[in-house]
This record gives C-alpha cells, sequence and structure tokens, in this order.
C-alpha cells in the first residue's frame, strides 16, 4: 500500500478558496449553517461579529462614504455658482466702465469687493498719449516688464519684494501675492500686470490651481484694449 509524503502536498492557498468560493455560488447554500458560525472583526475594536453582520457593517460604511462623496459634490457645485456669479457681476462692471479711463479702478475694485481681495494694483504701458499721464500708466521699469512677459501662468506665491508690491497702499502687510500678466490674445508681450495681494500668507500659494486667476487676466486684457494706442494695437496683432 503506497502512502503520501506529506511533503509533496501542495497546501491550499487563500487564493484557492476564494476562487472557489467565488466559482461555487451555492456553496453557502449546502452549508447554510456555516454562515452562523462564521466569526469576523467587527473592524471596530476586537469585537467578533457574524458574517452577515460584518457585511451589513461594510454596506453602512460604503453608503457613508458616498453620501459624502455627493455632500462634496452639492458643496463643489454651490461654490462654483457663487463664483460664476462674482464673476458675472464683475464682468457687468468693466462693461458699464463709461471711460477707458476709469478701467483700471473698476477692475481693482470689483475685484476686492466681490473675491474679497484686499489689496490690489494694476499697470499698463503703451497706452495712447491722451491716458500716458494717469497713474495706471507710470512707474514700471523695464525689469517688470519683461517679468509680467515672461509669465506663462499667474504667478502665485510670497511676497519676495518684487517692484510691483509697491504699487499697493500697504506694501509691508503683503504677505502672500498673485501677479497676473496682461496680453492681447496669444501675444508673447505683456502690456501689463494685475497685482493681488493678502497678509494672509496661505491665500495666494505657488501649487494653488491659477485657472480662475487666468480668466481674470483674459477679462481684464480685453476691457483694458480701449487704453491702448493704435501703434502698440497693431504690434501686438
Amino acid at each position: 500500500m503506497s502512502t503520501i509524503d506529506p511533503a509533496s502536498v501542495h497546501p491550499i492557498t487563500e487564493e484557492e478558496i476564494a476562487n472557489f468560493l467565488v466559482n461555487t455560488p451555492d456553496f453557502f447554500e449546502r452549508n447554510a449553517a456555516l454562515l452562523a458560525a462564521v466569526q469576523l472583526s467587527s473592524g471596530h475594536g476586537q469585537r467578533a461579529v457574524s458574517l452577515q453582520e460584518r457585511q451589513a457593517q461594510l454596506l453602512r460604511e460604503k453608503i457613508k462614504g458616498l453620501e459624502q462623496r455627493v455632500i462634496e459634490m452639492v458643496r463643489h457645485g454651490q461654490d462654483n455658482s457663487a463664483i460664476s456669479e462674482k464673476m458675472q457681476n464683475w464682468t457687468r462692471q468693466l462693461l458699464l466702465a463709461a471711460r477707458p479711463e476709469d478701467i483700471p479702478a473698476v477692475i481693482t475694485t470689483e475685484l476686492q469687493k466681490h473675491f474679497l481681495i484686499p489689496q490690489a494694483a494694476i499697470r499698463v504701458w503703451g497706452v495712447d498719449a491722451a491716458h500716458a499721464q494717469q497713474p495706471f500708466a507710470s512707474g514700471v521699469s523695464e525689469e517688470v516688464r519683461a517679468f509680467a512677459s515672461s509669465l506663462t501662468r499667474p504667478y502665485c506665491g510670497p511676497n519676495n519684494g518684487m517692484e510691483a508690491v509697491r504699487w499697493l497702499a500697504d506694501a509691508s502687510t503683503v504677505q502672500s501675492m498673485a501677479v497676473i500678466a496682461l496680453r492681447a490674445g496669444a501675444a508673447p508681450q505683456a502690456f501689463g500686470a494685475l497685482v493681488l495681494a493678502s497678509s494672509d500668507r496661505e491665500r495666494f500659494q505657488s501649487d494653488m490651481a491659477t485657472d480662475f486667476l487666468q480668466r481674470i487676466g483674459e477679462l481684464a486684457s480685453a476691457a483694458l484694449s480701449r487704453l491702448r494706442s493704435a501703434v502698440h494695437a497693431v504690434e501686438a496683432d
């Protein structure tokens, strides 16, 4: 009589057991008492629970997770709706500006009003001679102009002492800031810069999304085109 060497017997793995149960759906029908006998960790402490109770717990946790996701989706939808309304109100004020020289002030004051931005300032160069003496058209060095033209996306981060900070009413309190280049369409050269600043060092961070700020820059640039001289407008095109 031959004997089986225990060392040659391949032990059953958990994967094989799992595959058997998945591929044998009537196993627990034939062994219904086994379901009541199986005890599992509750997942909340050391208390043991039945298989059915553990399944119910997992299902409740899954439902709770889905409910949380729905709540977050609703909140994000409400936030987006509120931002869209603010953008519409801000754009409406740009369109209502009667005089071109009023547009820079409308851009900054309305941004501060609708988006609760503590400080904002704007500078535009290459303007028509009729607006050349306005405050928004002066005090810009070539270094700042080059920096604005180099921006492919808004700069967001700490106040590093750049010249544009001095455009603000209270530069000493600025901890974080955003600098948005103003361009005519896809022109490589900027014709202005918009600065947003806060005393909160977390308000404008280097890793924050800038899509919203870019939209602000595009709308502001379009509105400010009324200030530009015909020569510079043609050069941008």
